[in-house]
């Protein structure tokens, strides 16, 4: 008895970390692209326990005539979700791959080789001036728009890991 109290403490532990899933998700897409992406879910969710585990991919996969998935195959698969996979954090898997949004750890990365300091910041007119004038060039109107957005510090510097979170999770002032 103790040990199935304990396990459910686990499971609801697991549940309402992985309800900490970005609420935003659900503007990404329309209604009934969620109700596909639900019934795809349902379908992956042998158990019905609202919690996608590695017991209900390997079943998904033998109905779909795959039987011996490697175990480290199934367990990249879970990974991808950072914690429990519940449905939001499902959409929000699919979502980040099907609008191209990069990990939030990559974004990082990227800003980090402007900020040799580790500083948290990277000044705004350089970082501007690379904008409109790098790679693919944004219009002034595109990098004013960006702005408008960004956090900065008190010095008019942009906070880059405050921005990265915005990128992968969206504004909480949006709602």
């Amino acid at each position: 008895m103790a040990s199935r109290k304990a396990g459910t403490r686990g499971k609801v532990a697991a549940a309402k970390q992985a309800q900490r899933g970005s609420s935003n998700v659900f503007s990404m897409f329309e209604q009934a692209q969620i109700q596909e992406f639900k019934e795809a879910f349902s379908c992956i969710d042998q158990n019905r326990d609202g919690i996608i585990s590695k017991s209900d991919l390997k079943e998904t996969y033998s109905q779909l005539g795959r039987a011996n998935v490697p175990e480290e195959e199934l367990d990249e698969m879970l990974q991808e979700g950072k914690g429990p996979i519940n449905f939001t954090v499902f959409l929000t898997l699919f979502g980040e791959k099907l609008n191209g949004t990069d990990p939030e750890e990559s974004i990082l990365s990227a800003f980090r080789m402007f900020d040799p300091s580790g500083s948290g910041v990277v000044n705004k007119e350089e970082f501007k001036q690379l904008l409109l004038t790098q790679a693919d060039k944004f219009s002034p109107a595109e990098v004013e728009q960006m702005f408008s957005l960004t956090p900065m510090d008190l010095s008019g510097n942009i906070d880059y890991k405050s921005l990265c979170y915005i990128i992968t999770h969206g504004d909480e002032k949006e709602e």
